[in-house]
């Protein structure tokens, strides 16, 4: 609490943990409090991540990138930040772990993806399978020309339902409660692509050896792969409690540096744009990492 850390990064997913590893090799004092939570961790092999043709489990990259860190001196600790004040010029962090003072502060804690209603231990094993899946963008291509589900509703529902399209004819788009809820220009949109609408609620989803099945009121429908459309929950809660300006989708504002409305704390990842891209996570946190550092030499040289 004497003497404060150049940096908090709050998070460890691939915004985090780049971060860490650019201001670790500026030589920066920098701690890591992530709760262990990273969407990325849930990737059973992404294809999409440059530099891996045979594709990288979402564990075994986030490992990679901590060992990384770690070499250049970054301190990695597990837990959850419940507090964050501003004191004068610094940073106040409560955590399992004790209490951290730091000159900056990188929030990278991301969002969570609305799941849809099944047992957890189930969901895990089916997304394990390929049987569930949250990312068109990242894995469409697996579901080339296979009967895939989605749950949703809305433009947003529709919209991830057409982009599939691109990747497969046989396209489903389920209503998570009740009537489907689409204005007439998207059910006409459905309706070019040819894609097949189903009324929920969508009851219960059971996956099985090489398929996922969906109960709704008219029955039961089974599919190669299903993509839960159903929104995310923005991690902004220690932002708010220091003020920090919002964007009108409850994301962290920032700007092209990845500075917010507060100085000296930054943000990174998909708690500024839930694009849900490693890579552009990544490139956030490179960013970010860059910025950080030299904010902190316009407060206080460094030489060494």
């Amino acid at each position: 609490m004497d003497k404060p850390i150049d940096c908090l990064i709050i998070g460890g997913g691939p915004a985090g943990l780049t971060a860490a590893i650019y201001l670790a090799r500026f030589h920066l004092d920098i701690v890591v409090v992530d709760e262990g939570k990273s969407r990325a961790k849930w990737i059973p092999c992404t294809h999409n991540h440059a530099g891996f043709p045979g594709g990288i489990s979402g564990i075994e990259l986030l490992d990679r990138m901590r060992e990384q860190a770690r070499k250049y001196g970054a301190k990695i600790e597990t837990g959850r930040v419940g507090r964050l004040d501003r004191e004068g010029d610094h940073f106040v962090a409560l955590h399992g772990g004790g209490t951290v003072r730091a000159r900056s502060v990188l929030l990278a804690t991301g969002v969570t993806n609305r799941r849809p209603p099944m047992d957890e231990e189930l969901h895990d094993d089916a997304m394990a399978r390929g049987l569930i899946r949250y990312c068109p963008v990242c894995d469409g291509y697996e579901v080339t020309d296979k009967k895939v589900g989605v749950i949703g509703s809305g433009t947003g529902g529709v919209n991830e339902a057409i982009f599939l399209r691109s990747f497969t004819a046989d396209v489903t788009l389920i209503a998570p409660h009740a009537a489907l809820d689409v204005s007439d220009e998207d059910r006409a949109r459905l309706e070019e692509a040819g894609i097949v609408t189903v009324d929920g609620p969508a009851e219960a989803v059971a996956a099985h050896e090489d398929c996922i099945v969906v109960d709704t009121a008219e029955g039961h429908h089974s599919f190669d792969s299903v993509y839960p459309a159903l929104g995310s929950d923005t991690h902004v809660q220690l932002a708010q409690m220091i003020g920090v300006d919002l964007s009108g989708d409850a994301c962290v504002t920032v700007d092209s540096h990845q500075r917010t409305s507060v100085p000296g704390f930054y943000a990174a990842g998909d708690v500024v744009l839930g694009l849900d891209q490693i890579s552009h996570a990544m490139g956030e946190g490179g960013v970010a990492a860059v910025t950080i550092r030299n904010d902190l030499a316009t407060r206080k040289p460094m030489y060494r």
